[in-house]
């Protein structure tokens, strides 16, 4: 019997996996339309709110000519009390190429694969993983650093904001690791989680030394409180500004949404360096390379 090829973190992948869906990815800038996945279709099943990523997997499997249906969790039957395994044996039953899951619990994928025969793929779960994200996220580094992974290694990347409660900031450790970036996590110590990787408090002690500064959104709603003072004084400490940026070759990430001047000022966000918006095009190209290497096994 053959076996779904589920994607539910970035270590599911090799390395050499990794590099292939990438440069297929890259063939696919080009923003035309194909057929690699007619007569394919694809259920989307989001339990948390998203713009990017949902927009993002149906555009890109509609670009592969795939039959998208989105299961609109608001009017679903889970909201009449059905379990998530009952949830999952209807969606089977009406035979899907693959499943898009993103859901606020953290192994929500690794529960789904066990009742279904498609390929599940991971669109955030909790504050666990994001795989799609981290991939697309090395594909933008990759692009400007010379456009060859092995340009990668070496280079320095801080990861900045509420690493504690990000899936993205999970998925980005495991897989920029793996491809020889050193990772240095910046955060206010209650955002910090356990780790080995080196850590500061101070954003400015370390950002001369950086090539890559990747700002994350802070979680709010994964917070019971509040538990800085105020946005204001969190910015004052962690907000990417041009002085920190200086006159540098260096590269400003972020997932999105942007907390506009508390995550990134505006006049960073305009810089050239920043590639918030190019992030967002590879998003499309690369989750289409993930779409054809999860179906088309």
């Amino acid at each position: 019997m053959h076996t779904p090829r589920h994607l539910l973190r970035t270590s599911d992948l090799s390395i050499s996996q990794i590099q292939s869906i990438l440069l297929q990815a890259q063939t696919y800038k080009d923003m035309r339309h194909r057929e690699n996945l007619k007569n394919k279709t694809i259920i989307t099943i989001f339990f948390e709110n998203s713009t990017r990523t949902l927009s993002s997997f149906e555009i890109a499997a509609k670009r592969l000519s795939a039959d998208v249906v989105r299961l609109d969790v608001s009017r679903s039957s889970t909201t009449k009390g059905e379990s998530m395994s009952d949830t999952a044996a209807n969606l089977n039953a009406m035979k899907p190429n693959a499943i898009i899951i993103r859901h606020k619990n953290a192994g929500a994928g690794y529960y789904l694969k066990s009742q279904v025969s498609c390929p599940i793929i991971n669109a955030g779960d909790g504050a666990h993983a994001h795989p799609t994200q981290a991939m697309l996220d090395l594909l933008t580094l990759k692009e400007h650093f010379g456009d060859s992974f092995s340009n990668l290694k070496g280079k320095k990347i801080a990861i900045i904001g509420d690493i504690k409660n990000s899936r993205v900031a999970n998925s980005n450790i495991e897989l920029l690791t793996r491809f020889g970036l050193e990772v240095i996590l910046v955060a206010p110590p209650h955002f910090l989680p356990p780790t080995t990787l080196p850590t500061t408090t101070h954003l400015r002690d370390i950002a001369k030394e950086v090539d890559v500064f990747m700002s994350l959104r802070t979680q709010t709603e994964r917070h019971d409180k509040q538990i800085y003072g105020s946005l204001k004084d969190y910015a004052a400490q962690y907000c990417i500004t041009a002085d920190i940026l200086g006159d540098r070759d260096v590269v400003v990430l972020h997932p999105g949404p942007v907390h506009r001047n508390i995550d990134i000022d505006d006049e960073v966000l305009r810089d050239p360096r920043c590639k918030v918006l190019e992030q967002v095009t590879n998003g499309v190209c690369v989750r289409m390379a993930v779409l054809e290497f999860c179906i088309c096994a």
